[in-house]
């Protein structure tokens, strides 16, 4: 099943599918941009606010929004449809219809402090070596740019950041690695990253942090999430074993 929703004052339709008996996701375009991340940050804000009868969750990603619900709540109410695909399309048409009113969320800076070191950047020669630079210029490069995290995915924590500079555009390795440890920043393609736990992977692994990404003992386990602006602060070998003690 899919629908083709209000404009959401785009001039693009924004169209919904049924992922699951317990989901559907609004697909708001194509391109991964600024714009884009601001208006799935408005929709989503304006649903929340405006929930329907049994609403659970969203998760928004960088083009899209998914929307979980429970089946028999929304079943059970009065929203207009005969099966739950059509209730809950009937409600998001209602949102898309909304006056739209620029986000109010609170994005934080977050430094990320990051050890460049050969132990720990096991893959910066490659990224030099694909972009014809010297590994000084690709740690220079990386930490001279303010990324966008445009969402928290593939496990709890990672955060896909945009806003890298072409210079450092890498592929993905053919071969992924069984294991990379947590705290690795890698690259792949415009894309840059951190792994928030030891996980098999196949970016460009060029740094590692020792700040906890993830940690389910805070209030918010995850250190960051859509919306943060982002810079790298290169440290030496001595400072990240002094932070990771801590």
């Amino acid at each position: 099943m899919n629908e083709q929703l209000g404009c959401f004052e785009t001039g693009i339709p924004i169209e919904i599918y049924g992922l699951s008996e317990k989901s559907v996701t609004i697909t708001f375009g194509t391109a991964i941009d600024n714009d884009l991340l601001g208006l799935i940050t408005d929709f989503n804000q304006l649903l929340l606010q405006n929930p329907f009868s049994g609403l659970i969750s969203t998760v928004p990603a960088y083009t899209t929004l998914t929307v979980f619900f429970d089946p028999l709540s929304v079943m059970l109410s009065d929203l207009p449809g005969e099966v739950c695909f059509e209730k809950v399309s009937a409600h998001l048409n209602k949102i898309a219809q909304i006056k739209r009113e620029k986000s109010k969320v609170i994005a934080d800076n977050v430094v990320i402090p990051v050890c460049y070191d050969d132990d720990f950047g096991w893959d910066l020669s490659i990224v030099a070596r694909t972009n014809k630079l010297t590994e000084t210029e690709v740690i220079d490069i990386h930490t001279a740019g303010e990324y966008v995290v445009f969402m928290i995915g593939f496990v709890p924590g990672f955060a896909y950041m945009g806003g890298m500079d072409t210079r450092l555009s890498t592929p993905r390795k053919e071969v992924p690695n069984a294991k990379i440890p947590a705290g690795s920043v890698g690259i792949a393609g415009n894309q840059t990253g951190i792994y928030p736990m030891e996980t098999p992977g196949g970016w460009q692994v060029i740094g590692r942090t020792p700040l906890k990404m993830f940690n389910v003992t805070r209030s918010q386990p995850s250190l960051l999430k859509g919306g943060d602006l982002v810079t790298f602060k290169a440290i030496g070998i001595d400072e990240f074993n002094a932070c990771a003690e801590l």
